[in-house]
């Protein structure tokens, strides 16, 4: 399983460990509010715990616990994996952080190690990415990784914007190497 590093993060594999951390995360309505609407119980916390270790043990991929390296708090997690969860397919990045680390450009440095990982590492020829429609700081996000907005789609039983992103349009981005990640086993 892959650790990822940025200048300012951490990202471990989703562990039995972090469980607390993503319970914490997850279960605050305000980063719910896009992704499912309400916040997750200790028992969906932990069942995004099981999920998210057979998909690193199938696929090689999965979400990680993002931690601050100034802190070592966990505040965020990420992921690669199949849209909708199915590996037939294509891609998605996606993420979400604490309230509290909103707006200091922690998604942003995030999503560009995870997008290196998955053109670099995985040879993905395109990632998408999807949000609730009215989740304009996720679509900036989206943005700033340089993807294009497809269109509405339905995903996750809701109406969704996608966007995306071809290895080609990545690897001619001038600020994708800003905070390239550091891969270690």
């Amino acid at each position: 399983m892959t650790v990822l590093t940025t200048p300012r993060l951490r990202l471990e594999p989703v562990c039995d460990e972090h469980l607390a951390g993503l319970f914490e995360l997850n279960s605050d309505i305000e980063v719910m509010r896009y992704i499912t609407g309400k916040p997750d119980t200790l028992e969906d916390a932990q069942a995004m715990v099981s999920r998210c270790k057979a998909r690193w043990a199938e696929w090689g991929y999965s979400w990680w616990s993002i931690f601050e390296l100034s802190s070592g708090a966990l505040i965020g997690a990420g992921a690669i994996q199949h849209l909708g969860h199915d590996a037939i397919n294509p891609l998605e990045i996606g993420w979400r952080f604490r309230k509290d680390k909103w707006h200091q450009g922690f998604a942003s440095e995030a999503a560009r190690c995870m997008a290196s990982f998955a053109f670099e590492a995985l040879n993905a020829p395109r990632l998408l990415a999807v949000c609730h429609p009215e989740n304009v700081g996720s679509a900036r996000v989206m943005q700033r990784l340089g993807m294009s907005y497809r269109g509405q789609e339905p995903w996750y039983k809701m109406d969704c914007a996608v966007y995306e992103i071809s290895a080609e349009q990545w690897r001619a981005l001038p600020a994708k190497h800003e905070s390239a990640p550091r891969a270690r086993p």
